[in-house]
């Protein structure tokens, strides 16, 4: 039952997650720096407050490891920051678009592209490392959830002063009035809030699934979760949706009934009344 909460918790909190962050990206194609920010500062916050109990609570799984350790989470972490920050950036426009403007903008889908698949390999890496420790400390989510987005934000000191532009720009959005609350606020701080929001459910759900399954089930997940968001995205901002998604789909659905033998499964169960008959 815990697993599937946690996997409802990944799709529910990411795939409304992107729609928050495409309303951002749109307006504001360069403030990756601040999403990110935001979303790390928040989950810190939260975890300083309710699971380091104001930094008095010892954590249950020591932080002094290896440099190889440290250097594969810093590699995670700039793999995400480079894979936010590209998606967010803004594709040229067709109608200024030179020859030499468009193999630059491929150039950029190709580090992305790259950025994304080192990012996730990694992402599993560490998922290792992970199942390793809570086999030897116990399962501490929360904890782990923490220090991951407590840790790294010093480095946003080096990203101040885009933060800092972007939120003029987000204080010169036009005002909205926020349902069910009444209080009117820039709709560009509406949006970071709710996209940082989205986003702590849905890594909370990651970490509660890192406890439950086996980590190449939980880049699986993670995985189909990013598939499952483009589309959602394609069909909710209603880009084109041409053959080749279609196609990608087909291979998607295919891998993961591969992945969960769900053939092996019906022949089982078509079986098991035979081998009852026996008896």
């Amino acid at each position: 039952m815990r697993p599937a909460f946690a996997v409802g918790l990944v799709f529910a909190g990411c795939c409304s997650n992107v729609i928050f962050l495409e309303l951002l990206a749109r307006k504001h194609p360069g403030c990756g720096n601040i999403v990110t920010f935001a979303q790390f500062l928040f989950i810190a916050v939260e975890g300083f407050l309710f699971e380091a109990d104001l930094g008095r609570k010892r954590p249950a799984i020591p932080i002094r490891y290896s440099i190889f350790k440290y250097t594969s989470i810093a590699l995670v972490s700039v793999g995400i920051f480079i894979c936010t920050f590209m998606s967010a950036k803004q594709v040229t426009s067709q109608s200024s678009s030179s020859e030499n403007d468009g193999f630059q903008a491929f150039l950029r889908w190709l580090l992305g592209i790259g950025a994304l698949t080192f990012a996730l390999l990694m992402s599993a890496r560490m998922g290792i490392f992970q199942e390793t420790l809570y086999k030897q400390f116990g399962k501490h989510s929360k904890e782990a959830l923490f220090y991951n987005h407590a840790l790294p934000l010093p480095g946003f000191v080096f990203l101040a002063s885009d933060i800092y532009d972007h939120a003029v720009l987000f204080n010169k959005s036009e005002l909205y009035q926020v349902p069910f609350v009444g209080v009117t606020v820039p709709i560009m701080w509406f949006y970071l809030l709710m996209n940082v929001v989205t986003q702590y459910v849905c890594i909370r759900g990651v970490f509660i699934l890192t406890t439950e399954c086996a980590s190449l089930t939980v880049t699986l997940v993670v995985t189909l979760r990013k598939f499952v968001s483009l589309i959602f995205s394609i069909l909710y901002f209603q880009n084109p949706f041409t053959l080749w998604h279609w196609l990608g789909t087909l291979f998607v659905f295919i891998g993961t009934l591969m992945y969960t033998e769900v053939w092996n499964n019906i022949g089982t169960t078509k079986s098991q009344p035979q081998k009852d008959k026996k008896n």
